[in-house]
């Protein structure tokens, strides 16, 4: 359905409480990119052993990070290698 569809066939009430339910609980790419992103954060934080943790952002591709040092890259790496 096209937007001009769904305008035409859906009362603005309806279309305020999608409003209101997406602010509730949001849906989307946004919301599938947080939690593909708190599985690997946990994935990898089991795997890392002490030191660094890495938060859910760390494995999502649209927020804002800090520049990464070849030192934490490595780690990275090692910890999604297996190694240690």
């Amino acid at each position: 359905m096209t937007v001009q569809q769904l305008l035409a066939n859906i009362s603005s009430l309806e279309l305020a409480e999608w409003m209101l339910y997406y602010n509730v609980d949001p849906f989307g790419n946004d919301r599938q990119d947080l939690q593909a992103g708190i599985i690997a954060s946990t994935i990898a934080n089991a795997n890392s052993g002490k030191g660094k943790t890495y938060a859910p952002a760390d494995f999502m591709p649209y927020t804002e990070q800090t520049e990464q040092s070849p030192d934490d890259m490595k780690a990275m790496l090692n910890t999604i290698a297996g190694g240690k």
